[in-house]
């Protein structure tokens, strides 16, 4: 099984995808997968993220299964 990881809204146009899957021993926390998927070394201030579909900061750890989720913030208006 993997971690499976989505990219919405600008963000996906950004990676050039809308989605990855990584091996789940690679990645403890959500920002070490960002970091494993994106050329960059930090995440981003602004970036949003979710752990199957539920808002986390970029410590939250992640195991076997799960999805996380990187989004820019929404905006109205």
């Amino acid at each position: 099984m993997s971690i499976r990881i989505r990219y919405f809204a600008s963000l996906r146009e950004r990676m050039g995808r809308s989605e990855d899957r990584i091996d789940p021993g690679s990645a403890a926390t959500v920002a070490e997968v960002w970091r494993q998927v994106s050329a960059e070394t930090d995440l981003p201030d602004n970036l949003l993220m979710a752990v199957n579909q539920t808002y986390v900061g970029p410590e939250h750890p992640v195991c076997e299964g799960d999805e996380v989720a990187f989004f820019p913030p929404v905006t109205g208006g």
